[in-house]
């Protein structure tokens, strides 16, 4: 796995795209400040770049970075949420523009909880880019092997971990949380 970090870090500082396991689906991702290396994301999934993407960051402790006035119940949630949580906040800043929607200027963020994830963004410094690595409008990937060969041949960098590994993860569940507190649930 250190030699995954130490690829994927040299990749993610040079503005590229790696795909890489989350603490859910395998995923494409990016330095989430730079705008070029989003912009290659949208265009390996051919996928449509109004449409925001999620971000990952290692601890709770990083989101007040990246979101203005975060309510207290986002963190609440993410505590306790028995499995990955991406929370949709309000008011994001210190993001590239095209990973945030341009509508309500909001940022799904969801703080990684695997044993890769939370060490890359920790020695990376930054948050990264997690969109799942499949083709707008196919399948999201379970697992290393359901990836199409477009999207391996498109990226930078591949890591090695948990290619082996033929667990079926699933996406995580996501909710939007509006700056006085209130809950929508987006996907379970």
């Amino acid at each position: 796995m250190n030699e995954d970090i130490k690829n994927a870090l040299e990749v993610l500082r040079n503005g590229g795209v790696i795909l890489y396991p989350t603490d859910t689906i395998w995923g494409l991702g990016c330095d989430a400040t730079n705008a070029e290396a989003v912009k290659r994301i949208y265009e390996i999934k051919q996928r449509a770049d109004n449409k925001s993407l999620i971000v990952l960051v290692d601890t709770t402790g990083r989101i007040p970075s990246y979101v203005q006035d975060a309510p207290d119940i986002a963190f609440d949630m993410i505590e306790l949420a028995a499995s990955p949580l991406t929370v949709i906040f309000e008011g994001a800043k210190n993001l590239a523009a095209n990973v945030v929607n341009a509508d309500d200027q909001s940022v799904g963020i969801r703080v990684a909880t695997d044993d890769f994830c939370p060490t890359l963004i920790q020695r990376f410094r930054k948050p990264i880019v997690s969109t799942s690595a499949n083709i707008s409008g196919q399948p999201a990937p379970a697992c290393f092997a359901d990836i199409d060969p477009r999207i391996i041949e498109s990226v930078d960098y591949v890591v090695r971990h948990r290619q082996d590994d033929t667990t079926r993860h699933k996406a995580s569940g996501i909710v939007k949380i509006g700056r006085n507190g209130e809950v929508k649930v987006i996907r379970e």
